[in-house]
């Protein structure tokens, strides 16, 4: 059951790190170049592509990542449940 917590954590400062990223998208001027920007930007990225461009932007806004938003966290809630029952049948003995 740790195992889970653990993931949960794991997932959780990921969600933070890409609305961290989205945050930065709509501020001008940001330096690009800063190490931590940068590091948001490589760490998020392999998810952030495929949602690019799904949704055609309404003026300034895109809002293909709303839709990544949702297939992530429907996609991590059946993976937490297949593992909480995988985890449960084990410590049962079954």
């Amino acid at each position: 059951m740790q195992f889970i917590l653990v993931l949960d954590l794991i997932f959780e400062i990921f969600t933070w790190v890409l609305v961290a990223r989205f945050l930065l998208s709509w501020i001008p001027n940001v330096n690009y170049y800063h190490p931590v920007v940068r590091y948001i930007y490589k760490v998020t990225d392999f998810v952030v592509r495929p949602f690019r461009g799904i949704l055609p932007p309404v003026g300034n806004i895109d809002f293909s990542p709303l839709i990544m938003f949702l297939v992530l966290r429907l996609g991590y809630s059946l993976v937490r449940r297949i593992l909480a029952i995988v985890v449960l049948g084990f410590a049962w003995g079954g």
